[in-house]
């Protein structure tokens, strides 16, 4: 079944005071940054909860896959957690994949947030788990720093607004068009690392969102080059891209990054635009829900409106895979 079919369980929408259990299922992060970014979560009138083994390190990872797995698991299973929001992304969430139990994941699906290498989790927990995950800011990362999050869709996509459109993206048009899909996505390095695998990517029917971070613009290139080549962008209905920050090759270059996507892409026939600020931003991280229904429209400007709700206001039960 393809994405544009099959239908997504949407998560308990989050309220004022709610618990927002935070993981590690990447990278090492630091205390500073960790109780920056719960300081921010308070201000905005959620109650932080974290594990005490997830200031753990072994190498460059928070901990033990083990460990990663078990808080991962807790976090989805606890009734007085609500919603789940990732620290830092990094490295190193695709040691979980053969150790997560998804079935358990399944049966308790809730608000998971995160991005860059959290993209392997968001997506498999929407195309296996079947429910809506979202793109969007992190703990030790955005909510650490002053201007990390955008509220407004944050709010929009987590407490169950109905149709809602997406405000002061910074995208621009490439190419003009309408079109409505799923949205889905992510960090387009992780999303081509999924290719060939058990958990490689369904983009049938999306609205595909692509980002991200210091990658040279012949790697932005290759990797488009090969979602094409794995006809991963044939049934796509149209292409978003973020900020792609960093993604230049140096002070002499003599061409855009939209240039060299415009020579992958532009041959689809589809709308394209360029520069939505989420995942990996300069500033105010927006939140994308996966999973749900959503109307590209590229003109002179660019809009982006989420059709549905990405949250439920009762409470799911479980889902099955």
């Amino acid at each position: 079944m393809s994405n544009a079919q099959r239908p997504r369980i949407k998560p308990p929408a989050l309220r004022r005071g709610d618990r927002v259990g935070i993981v590690a299922p990447a990278s090492n992060i630091k205390r500073e940054l960790l109780e920056a970014g719960c300081d921010s979560l308070r201000a905005a009138g959620y109650e932080p909860f974290c594990l005490p083994s997830i200031l753990d390190r072994d190498l460059y990872f928070a901990g033990s896959v083990e460990r990663r797995t078990r808080e991962l698991e807790e976090m989805f299973v606890r009734e007085d957690v609500r919603a789940i929001v990732c620290a830092r992304g990094g490295y190193g969430a695709n040691y979980l994949l053969n150790a997560v139990d998804i079935r358990k994941i399944a049966a308790h699906p809730k608000i998971f947030v995160g991005y860059s290498d959290l993209t392997t989790l968001l997506t498999w927990f929407t195309d296996k788990a079947g429910f809506v995950t979202f793109h969007g800011p992190m703990v030790a990362k955005d909510f650490a720093l002053t201007d990390g999050v955008d509220f407004a869709s944050l709010r929009n996509a987590l407490e169950g607004s109905g149709s809602w459109q997406v405000e002061n993206s910074g995208a621009k048009p490439l190419i003009e068009g309408e079109a409505e899909g799923i949205l889905y996505g992510g960090c387009l390095s992780l999303l081509v690392a999924a290719l060939g695998t058990p958990y490689d990517i369904q983009t049938t029917g999306t609205i595909l969102f692509l980002e991200d971070v210091a990658a040279k613009p012949f790697q932005i290139d290759r990797m488009l080059m090969q979602l094409k080549l794995a006809c991963k962008l044939d049934d796509v209905c149209g292409l978003v891209f973020g900020e792609m920050m960093d993604c230049h090759q140096g002070n002499d270059q003599d061409y855009t990054l939209e240039e060299v996507v415009l020579r992958v892409v532009g041959d689809l026939g589809i709308p394209v635009a360029f520069g939505m600020r989420s995942g990996h931003t300069s500033r105010a991280n927006i939140t994308l829900p996966f999973g749900v229904h959503a109307k590209l429209e590229v003109e002179r400007e660019v809009r982006l409106q989420i059709l549905e709700p990405a949250t439920t206001s009762w409470r799911i039960q479980s889902t099955s895979i």
